[in-house]
């Protein structure tokens, strides 16, 4: 007896003209998934945030609510940064590219969008002073802030640190879209 809701070989049953919920080009994608690096940073710190979680319950039953409160507030931080963590990385929409890192956020509209292009060059691994060789997606904009800029993706980064075929993957992704989304 086959099953065919298991099975991606089903035939889809909607209408042409519903929109899937991937055919939004107006909502931010991120063009790729999360690396092992950063979600395993992201789960220990989560994991780390129960620990004083369970600390100020402790606290708060043994000593005062004054000091469960700052063990409370410490593990809303730290939830927060683990949060903020995985959202880290490069988002595309129609309205243009995202570049979201840890305490700072860059959209540059398709229309500021020189050229998105793979280059070999001086990487930071894991976003450590430490450089080494690899490639990099960089973004060269017009108009304001037409200087230089961090690379979007790199070899080395907590994303594709050990998975160069998935770099590829995601450059040749974001490529598309803003050869699709460039003006001429």
């Amino acid at each position: 007896m086959p099953l065919p809701f298991l099975t991606a070989d089903r035939a889809f049953d909607a209408a042409d003209d519903v929109a899937l919920p991937f055919d939004d080009r107006e909502r931010w994608r991120r063009p790729y998934r999360p690396g092992p690096w950063r979600v395993g940073t992201a789960a220990l710190a989560l994991l780390l945030a129960s620990f004083v979680l369970l600390a100020a319950v402790v606290i708060a039953l043994t000593d005062g609510p004054s000091s469960a409160e700052v063990c409370f507030g410490v593990a809303l931080v730290v939830i927060a940064g683990a949060l903020r963590l995985l959202r880290m990385g490069v988002w595309v929409s129609a309205r243009g590219v995202r570049h979201v890192g840890f305490l700072v956020t860059r959209t540059t509209p398709w229309s500021d969008v020189v050229s998105v292009r793979t280059l070999q060059q001086p990487v930071r691994w894991l976003g450590l002073p430490r450089t080494v060789q690899g490639q990099a997606l960089v973004l060269a904009r017009r108009g304001r802030g037409a200087g230089s800029v961090a690379p979007l993706l790199t070899t080395h980064n907590a994303d594709f640190l050990g998975r160069v075929t998935a770099f590829d993957r995601a450059a040749d992704s974001v490529e598309a879209w803003a050869e699709e989304h460039r003006p001429r």
